[in-house]
C-alpha cells in the first residue's frame, strides 16, 4: 500500500521531451511495483527511508537522497524497506531527445543510480507539476518548464560517466527489446524477435532468462499488457481498437489475456483506475499544499 497522488497526462504538444506522469509516494512498509516493464522512462528520487531497485539483472539497496532511473521496456521491481519505508517523488517522460538529456544528467544504462543533494528542489518542482491538472495551453507550457526545471536541478551535482561498451549478449538483448518497442502492435512472435537478433529461438531465450529473467514470450506480453494498461487510463480508444494498438486480433483475445495477467477486465481496469486516480487527486489537492 501506498499514499499517493499522481497524475497522468494523454495531451502531448512536445515532443523531444515530455512528461507522462508524475507522483509524490509515502509507502507502507514492504509496499512493491513490479516485477513490470515499463513504457516510457521514469525517475524515482528517494524523500525519506530506504529500500531497494531492480533493474534486470542488478540490484541496489537505495536510501534518501539517492534516486534511480527506469528505463522503457526493462523488467524492473522496487520495494520499499520493512523498517524505514521509502517517500519518494516520481516523474514519468519519453521523447525523441531522452537519452541525450539524461546523458547530459549522467544517467544511461550503464549508471541507473543517483545522487543529488538537490531534494527540496525535486519535491517542489514536482508539487508544481501536480497543481497543474488542465490541459489548458498554459499548463502544458508550464509543465513543460517544470520538466527542463527537474533536469536542470538533477544536473547541478551529478557526475557524468561514460557509458560503457556492450557485451556481444547484451547488444542481442537490446535489440530484441529494441523490436518488441516497434513491433509489439503487429502479429510478431518470437521466432520473429530470433530472426531479427540473427539467433536461434532456444539460445534467445536462454539469454532473456539470463538477463531479464522472464521468456521471450513473457516479456513480449509483458510489454503489450503495459502498454494496453496505459491506453485504458490515457486514451478514449475502444476495447476494439486498443486490441489492434497491441498485438491483439480482436477485443476478445485481449479482453481473455489482460484479465489473466491483471486479475480484472480491461473495462473493469479503465473504470476503476479512472475514478480512484480522479477522486484522490480531487480530495487531496488542498494537501498538496502542505507536502
Amino acid at each position: 500500500m501506498e499514499d499517493a497522488y499522481v497524475l497522468q497526462l494523454s495531451n502531448r504538444k512536445f515532443s523531444e521531451l515530455y512528461l507522462c506522469m508524475c507522483g509524490y509516494s509515502k509507502c507502507k512498509p514492504l509496499h512493491s511495483f513490479g516485477p513490470a516493464v515499463r513504457p516510457d522512462y521514469l525517475i524515482h528520487f528517494i524523500l525519506k527511508g530506504r529500500g531497494k531497485y531492480h533493474s534486470g539483472d542488478a540490484r541496489y539497496c537505495l536510501e534518501a537522497g539517492q534516486g534511480f532511473l527506469i528505463e522503457p521496456n526493462v523488467l524492473t521491481f522496487y520495494q520499499a524497506d520493512a523498517d524505514e519505508p521509502w517517500e519518494y517523488l516520481w516523474i514519468g517522460f519519453n521523447g525523441t531527445n531522452v537519452a541525450e538529456y539524461l546523458l547530459d544528467v549522467g544517467l544511461h544504462s550503464g549508471q541507473l543510480i543517483f545522487r543529488s543533494a538537490h531534494g527540496a528542489e525535486l519535491k517542489q518542482t514536482v508539487v508544481e507539476m501536480l497543481k497543474n491538472t488542465t490541459s489548458s495551453i498554459s499548463n502544458q507550457y508550464e509543465r513543460q518548464g517544470l520538466l527542463y526545471s527537474f533536469f536542470a536541478i538533477l544536473s547541478k551535482n551529478i557526475n557524468i560517466n561514460v557509458p560503457r561498451e556492450q557485451d556481444g549478449e547484451n547488444i542481442h538483448i537490446s535489440r530484441a527489446v529494441e523490436y518488441v518497442r516497434n513491433n509489439y502492435f503487429d502479429a510478431i512472435r518470437v521466432t520473429d524477435i530470433a530472426k531479427y537478433v540473427c539467433v536461434d529461438r532456444t539460445y534467445l531465450y536462454e539469454l532473456f532468462r539470463r538477463y531479464l529473467n522472464v521468456s521471450p514470450q513473457e516479456y513480449l506480453a509483458n510489454y503489450r499488457l503495459t502498454r494496453a494498461a496505459e491506453l485504458l487510463t490515457l486514451t478514449e480508444l475502444s476495447m476494439g481498437e486498443i486490441a489492434l494498438s497491441c498485438g491483439y486480433q480482436n477485443a476478445y483475445s485481449f479482453g481473455k489475456a489482460f484479465k489473466a495477467k491483471r486479475g480484472i477486465s480491461p473495462a473493469r481496469y479503465r473504470e476503476k483506475n479512472r475514478s480512484e486516480k480522479k477522486d484522490y487527486l480531487e480530495s487531496h489537492k488542498d494537501n498538496l499544499e502542505k507536502l
